[in-house]
């Protein structure tokens, strides 16, 4: 590979002129060393100490919420990982490679075993800020994960840990582009949190105009009780044989669970994963669902729907729903959305959950005598989703933005004029 003007080749890779290359256990705090923290004891001490383990650190955090407690006297056995703010952790098992900052919220907590603390020197020249940052990234995740082992959970081993090789840009760099990379986490913090606030208030509006609890202005009268056969024409899907090549690969959608699981919550289904042709479709269980109707999953996970905007056919992990004519689809799909755990208990204590189509004839719902207002309770609810989805698409817009700046500023291609101007 050429090599670009202004770049050398390193252990590392390659990396600017300006940079250099140096083992961690050389920037550490005088006297200090890599290490992990306690044995995990059995019982939760409501009263004690904090206690990290590795599947609390993911994705640049520690999760605080699912955090255990460890009793006073054993942490104070192991004094040498008592947390400090501002220090490194790495998860050595659970989610390993995962790194994150230690809050200050945090300070006085300990970790477990599965867990490395990375103590850096103070007046050091590592900024633990941009080693994270380092460590999340593509080339530092390879570095990390080179000698993991095991095969069912990958496992890190603290010495190579000990052994890592860290690309350093001079020191101001280094809290450029952490205070950067850090003001993009921020965004995409608030963005996760706006999310979340959109999901709750669509479950309360569900909760509220789903079951009559609430009405929208201008409608009256009781709400109906009606079993699913009543309100819809239910069906069921097949699979033709997998050795008979004349049965797939045609112009006739099939649709699996995989395509529903896929959409994450998306209402709409548009296309699937394979197809099969009329001659697979005469020679199986399989139906053309009409467009307009809503699949839902009746196998091992049920209740999972969507409303297809395309005729398809499904296989035999579906129940297929084509409403009658007056059940508005959009406020249907809503409604058996909410019925996922009636379903489940009507499935008994069987070891393969699944739901048939005579058990969900007679599967009683409530709602409203009028189509009129089940259309304006669903366009009430839509209009969440649209919020939502606007929401989620600029979440992940920003979280690619993050990863294109993580892969230009940290292998040096990207230079912030901020730190130039400090080496003028």
């Amino acid at each position: 590979m050429e090599l670009k003007p202004g770049y050398k080749q390193t252990e590392v890779g390659f990396i600017p002129m300006t940079w250099r290359v140096s083992p961690i256990s050389s920037l550490l705090e005088k006297g200090a060393r890599i290490t992990y923290g306690v044995v995990q004891p059995g019982k939760d001490d409501p009263g004690g100490v904090l206690f990290i383990r590795g599947g609390d650190v993911f994705q640049g955090k520690i999760s605080a919420a699912n955090l255990r407690r460890i009793p006073n006297a054993v942490s104070r056995q192991y004094e040498r990982t008592i947390l400090r703010g501002g220090e490194l952790v790495i998860s050595l098992v659970g989610f390993p490679g995962e790194c994150a900052i230690v809050p200050m919220a945090l300070a006085g907590a300990n970790i477990a075993r599965q867990v490395a603390l990375v103590r850096f020197a103070d007046d050091g020249e590592a900024h633990p800020a941009f080693v994270c940052h380092y460590l999340q990234s593509n080339p530092g995740r390879t570095l990390l994960l080179k000698e993991a082992f095991g095969s069912a959970q990958k496992v890190i081993n603290l010495k190579d840990v000990n052994r890592l090789e860290l690309p350093l840009p001079p020191l101001p760099d280094q809290h450029a582009i952490a205070e950067a990379l850090g003001d993009m986490d921020g965004l995409v913090d608030g963005l996760d949190r706006q999310v979340a606030k959109k999901r709750n208030l669509k479950q309360a509006a569900m909760q509220q105009l789903l079951t009559g609890q609430a009405r929208l202005s201008g409608f009256t009268g009781e709400w109906e009780v009606k079993r699913l056969g009543e309100v819809a024409e239910i069906g069921s899907g097949g699979t033709p044989s997998t050795t008979d090549s004349r049965f797939w690969n045609g112009d006739i959608l099939w649709c699996t669970p995989t395509d529903i699981t896929a959409l994450a919550g998306r209402k709409y289904l548009w296309s699937t994963a394979r197809t099969i042709t009329s001659a697979g479709l005469a020679a199986s269980a399989a139906e053309i669902v009409p467009p307009r109707s809503v699949v839902m999953t009746s196998r091992a996970t049920i209740g999972e729907c969507a409303i297809n905007a395309v005729p398809l056919s499904t296989n035999q992990g579906f129940k297929n729903f084509v409403p009658f004519a007056g059940t508005d689809v959009e406020f249907f799909y809503y409604l058996l959305s909410t019925q996922k755990q009636g379903f489940i208990r009507l499935c008994g204590g069987s070891t393969f959950l699944e739901i048939g189509k005579t058990q969900l004839t007679a599967y009683e719902v409530r709602l409203p005598a009028s189509k009129e207002e089940q259309s304006a309770i669903a366009a009430v609810l839509s209009d969440m989703d649209a919020e939502l989805t606007v929401l989620e698409v600029r979440r992940d817009k920003t979280r690619d933005l993050k990863q294109a700046m993580m892969q230009g500023l940290l292998t040096g291609r990207t230079r912030l004029v901020e730190s130039e101007a400090a080496h003028a």
